[in-house]
């Protein structure tokens, strides 16, 4: 009996740590993913605030009724240089994941700031495109609903595993159809993409934040701390991405063009 309790004693105590460390890791997972989300915003408002102009004899080319961009404005926006702005967070969300595995957690840390630096310079124009109030609005709706499915995902008993393929293919999908329509220009496949990107990333946003802990728990015991930070901080560009798409696809829905 005395072994017995000894035994359950130590499962107690090892249960304790478990839980101790997942909170810390999950607070390092969110605390990267909201220093990202910082940066993103800071950078899309600034680069829009350089855009653009009222004085005519700086400008480049005219904007709307008495606003122009600027030469800088320009080359982001209207330049062949913009597909490059469009295409580049994608190319280096690839490139991140490929050379996570030979760089070091604080490498990989700075090389995510640096991606949520080149986020901000490609969705800068929705502060010249839609209204801050909206952009406020939207902003405030995604955080609330991302703040839900993510403490669904944390809390459930339901394994959402199964969702995971699922949900990829449906992404592979709603990538090809986002590009097929940058070129058609279609407003209703543009609608159809909106609601379906909405939904694929609420379930994504739910799906991540149980992978990142069911992940934690598998490899805890091995005690690596280089690798449990190096996933934290794969878990904070996750669910980084999932928030972004999901408010950008909300603003196209509900938005208000200035």
């Amino acid at each position: 009996m005395a072994q017995f309790d000894t035994v359950r004693t130590a499962a107690g105590a090892r249960s304790a740590q478990i839980d101790e460390g997942l909170r810390a890791h999950m607070n390092k997972v969110y605390g990267t993913m909201s220093v990202g989300m910082l940066i993103t915003f800071a950078a899309a408002w600034a680069i829009s605030g350089l855009a653009v102009t009222t004085d005519p004899s700086a400008a480049a080319a005219q904007f709307r009724e008495g606003q122009y961009l600027t030469q800088f404005g320009y080359a982001v926006y209207a330049s062949p240089l913009k597909w490059v702005v469009m295409f580049a967070p994608l190319i280096f969300v690839f490139g991140f994941s490929a050379a996570l595995n030979r760089m070091s957690a604080a490498a990989a840390q700075t090389l995510f700031y640096a991606f949520a630096l080149v986020m901000g310079i490609s969705i800068s124009s929705i502060f010249l495109v839609f209204t801050g109030e909206s952009i406020a609005q939207v902003f405030l709706i995604t955080a609330i609903a991302f703040a839900g499915l993510s403490l669904y995902g944390y809390t459930t008993k339901k394994d959402l595993s199964g969702m995971g393929t699922f949900l990829v293919m449906g992404l592979i999908g709603l990538i090809v159809a986002s590009i097929v329509n940058i070129f058609i220009a279609s407003s209703a496949m543009a609608f159809a993409i909106s609601v379906i990107g909405v939904l694929i990333f609420a379930g994504l946003t739910a799906y991540d934040t149980q992978r990142i802990k069911s992940e934690y728990v598998q490899f805890a015991t091995h005690g690596d701390q280089e690798w449990l930070s190096k996933a934290a901080i794969m878990g904070a560009l996750s669910l980084y991405l999932n928030f972004i798409n999901m408010f950008m696809f909300l603003l196209q829905l509900f938005g208000s063009r200035e």
